[in-house]
């Protein structure tokens, strides 16, 4: 992922380019699939909210070498986690508080016209008219997480921070605060995790925030060591000694599930808890540690002092 943008006197963007390459996934059934489809692009890269004068988002194809399936949340993993550390980014070179900044990049409440920049946008099979783009849905989610938090009322001290991410994803509004703790030799805590979620009418709560909660889990594991690695076109992951996920004393140690009570029609809630939250992680190791982290998994990278 590439993202660059051009800022105004009052810090927020007056243009913003990115570009993506990876290979897709309807490479697994035609070998000349090299560009991502609409499928994919409506992920995250095609749709987004920020009230910005000029967006330009970009596509080129890459080949697969190895065949491609599905993970949770797909392709939305990548473009919020790009997205969302790039606004952090920007934020930060602003000078400005990335929960204002963030409302402040969404904008004024509005429903988004993706047709002009995304024509064959596919909106999760879900029609635009039921399920439009609804920045005031992006507001509320942050809104709600940032005060469940405490964001920018806690008093932080050493190597602890807190970061913040949004994205849509599923017809599914998710709004995630990652709050961390990490010691001079780079380990890393994560003490709290709160999401907001606005999924539209949720007919079984608890259900719903199982999955959530079960996001944050598979979240760390991903930032943390989801890695697939190949010699010679042979996998060199066999097992869950060789390709880790979290175990309990590295999980987050509390998640808190917000459910926005809603009378919009129901959406997804079995993948929208993951693609906020790598962003949020990384965002709050920024905030703890100083060291910005534009490469995942974690276990790449030395955190410490």
């Amino acid at each position: 992922m590439y993202m660059k943008a051009a800022l105004g006197a009052d810090g927020l963007p007056t243009a913003w380019l990115q570009r993506s390459v990876f290979p897709s996934i309807g490479s697994t059934f035609d070998v000349n699939a090299t560009a991502a489809g609409a499928g994919e692009l409506q992920q995250g890269w095609t749709d987004l909210p920020f009230n910005i004068p000029n967006i330009r988002a970009e596509n080129s194809g890459a080949a697969a070498h190895l065949r491609i399936g599905w993970l949770r949340s797909v392709a939305n993993i990548y473009h919020a986690f790009a997205a969302q550390s790039f606004a952090n980014e920007c934020a930060h070179a602003a000078g400005r508080d990335l929960l204002e900044y963030l409302l402040a990049l969404i904008g004024p409440s509005r429903i988004v016209d993706v047709k002009k920049s995304a024509p064959d946008y596919p909106n999760y099979g879900g029609s635009l008219e039921a399920y439009p783009i609804d920045t005031a849905r992006y507001r509320r989610v942050i809104e709600i997480v940032a005060e469940k938090s405490g964001w920018g009322k806690q008093k932080l001290g050493k190597g602890q921070g807190m970061g913040i991410a949004v994205h849509r994803s599923f017809l599914t509004y998710v709004a995630t605060v990652v709050q961390v703790e990490v010691n001079d030799q780079g380990e890393l805590r994560i003490p709290r995790v709160d999401t907001a979620v606005d999924a539209g009418l949720v007919v079984n709560p608890e259900a719903t925030r199982n999955q959530f909660e079960g996001a944050a889990v598979f979240g760390t594991s991903l930032a943390r060591f989801g890695e697939i690695t190949a010699t010679n076109g042979v996998v060199d992951q066999s097992n869950f000694d060789t390709y880790p996920v979290t175990r309990m004393n590295e999980a987050p140690y509390k998640t808190n599930v917000y459910i926005v009570e809603s009378s919009a029609p129901p959406a997804g809630v079995g993948e929208p808890g993951v693609p906020p939250f790598a962003p949020a992680l990384c965002n709050a190791i920024f905030a703890a540690t100083g060291k910005r982290i534009r490469e995942l998994p974690l276990s790449r990278s030395n955190l410490g002092t």
